[in-house]
């Protein structure tokens, strides 16, 4: 087996066992991985668009998030707003419910960010990271990471 075959298959199986160890940690929120990271986007740099949301979104890149937002939204964790000077743009903005959701997310998360930090030393996460990047640079899931990671230097 090519290396190049060998990356792309390792980078598969390594994404879908993230998926799958998130998938079960979430279900006891009743959350998928999709709207857990729309949860903590809105959480981090709410109030939104639709629009903002998705272009920050790496679970869902190039279509339109509503779907996730409509079942955020029905479980109360996010509220839909008419814009301050225009009642036609809605904001998207978390719910005190919502709020203690993505806490709860979050420790999820930072529980399997420990674990990958165990598996690798630093200077093995920061050839990786150099890695991944360029592997998805231009992509529309690239772009999304680096729509989030800049808003997050932003901050």
């Amino acid at each position: 087996m090519r290396s190049a075959e060998q990356v792309r298959f390792l980078v598969l199986a390594a994404q879908r066992e993230g998926n799958r160890q998130l998938t079960l940690a979430l279900a006891q929120l009743g959350l998928t991985p999709a709207q857990s990271e729309a949860l903590r986007i809105l959480d981090d740099h709410g109030p939104l668009s639709l629009k903002q949301l998705g272009d920050m979104l790496v679970c869902d890149t190039g279509a339109s998030p509503s779907r996730i937002v409509d079942r955020l939204v029905t479980a109360g964790l996010v509220q839909r707003d008419a814009g301050e000077h225009d009642r036609r743009q809605i904001r998207l903005s978390i719910t005190a419910l919502g709020t203690e959701k993505s806490a709860q997310v979050g420790a999820i998360e930072d529980a399997m960010y420990d674990a990958i930090d165990g598996a690798m030393n630093a200077d093995d996460t920061q050839t990786l990271l150099r890695i991944l990047r360029a592997l998805t640079n231009g992509s529309p899931a690239g772009t999304a990471f680096g729509n989030r990671l800049a808003a997050e230097e932003s901050q």
